[in-house]
């Protein structure tokens, strides 16, 4: 009876060991789970090619190291992605500086910064077929381009005229659906059209046009210095937990670079979120996005995520000019560097 006591008691002193080390350990998981932070994020648009790095970020679980719980949802525009975050919807999101800047004049308080420009050009062009004759900017003086009205090419146009020698008004414009630009154009029933470049151009080549067929007037090659899309995030986040945000861009950079460096492996991400993707086609949107607008010299030279002092006061003034918009020192400072991760983490050759 004394040695059954005895391990009755043992077994008794180590049960009741385990269920101690079992309920610290859930403890210590449930305040885990307390602890992570959420972020609510919106993209600018569909889940497309250029989307890989943030769901290659969310999956591989790079944000969840950074003690983020971060949920990524489709956008229907940048203006919308700014307005979503204005109405505290969402909490950080990706849409064009233009726009930000744009809605933020509109709105005043938005209260919404940049803070990761990953885009360091804006991807917008003019599009137009060889058959017509245009070559050059100068060509499209007497044309009928077509865009909707809220396309960015067609809202940056005074800019685009301006650095070109061209008259605002030296062209007509024919407001046109998104789905239809690229058709109308392919069937020469307008003269050009704008969209951004990894978008119309492969939207073109989908409708039977031929690459070598196809003229591309790219802004930024054309004296536009406007950057493009931007990691936003509200201002009251930037102040109550700066470091979600620097987490946030720490995971984002290291997935970005991976995705520069493995494409292929990148899409995956894209078609593992939206199973009915091209993903021969995207791989090429995202090839498109990031070979032309994410590594640039600027990149290069600074890092990834970052923008150049000088550079952005111009195309603040340009912005005001193009836009109509009244300066004022809440637009002149929506762009937030000092989240960013360390200059060494951001290079690319």
């Amino acid at each position: 009876m004394k040695e059954h006591s005895t391990k009755s008691g043992l077994f008794q002193r180590l049960s009741k060991g385990l269920a101690l080390t079992a309920g610290v350990g859930a403890l210590a998981l449930s305040m885990a789970s307390q602890a992570a932070t959420d972020i609510r994020f919106t993209l600018d648009w569909r889940f497309e090619g250029p989307s890989a790095p943030f769901l290659l970020a969310r999956d591989k679980g790079y944000f969840e190291e950074e003690g983020l719980n971060v949920t990524i949802d489709s956008g229907s525009g940048s203006a919308g992605a700014v307005t979503r975050l204005a109405s505290n919807s969402y909490d950080m999101g990706f849409a064009d500086y233009s726009a930000l800047t744009e809605t933020t004049a509109n709105n005043p308080g938005t209260d919404v910064t940049g803070v990761y420009m990953l885009y360091n050009a804006m991807p917008a062009a003019v599009f137009a077929l060889k058959k017509s004759g245009i070559s050059s900017p100068a060509d499209l003086k007497g044309k009928t381009l077509g865009a909707p009205v809220f396309d960015g090419g067609r809202k940056a146009w005074p800019a685009f005229a301006q650095a070109n020698g061209l008259e605002v008004d030296a062209v007509d414009w024919q407001s046109v659906e998104p789905a239809l630009r690229e058709t109308l154009l392919a069937r020469g029933q307008l003269d050009g059209i704008t969209g951004f470049y990894f978008t119309s151009l492969l939207n073109l080549e989908s409708r039977g046009v031929k690459p070598e067929d196809i003229v591309a007037l790219k802004y930024p090659d054309h004296g536009v210095e406007f950057y493009g899309n931007t990691i936003i995030a509200r201002n009251d986040l930037l102040e109550s937990n700066p470091e979600a945000v620097r987490g946030f861009l720490r995971a984002l950079n290291r997935a970005v670079k991976e995705t520069l460096a493995d494409p292929e492996a990148a899409i995956a991400y894209v078609k593992k979120q939206d199973a009915l993707i091209d993903e021969a086609l995207e791989l090429r949107r995202l090839k498109l996005a990031f070979d032309t607008y994410v590594v640039t010299d600027e990149t290069r030279a600074n890092g990834l995520g970052s923008v150049d002092a000088e550079r952005l006061a111009r195309a603040f003034d340009g912005m005001v000019s193009a836009y109509g918009l009244t300066a004022s020192p809440e637009l002149a400072n929506l762009f937030d560097d000092s989240f960013l991760p360390a200059t060494e983490d951001r290079k690319v050759d």
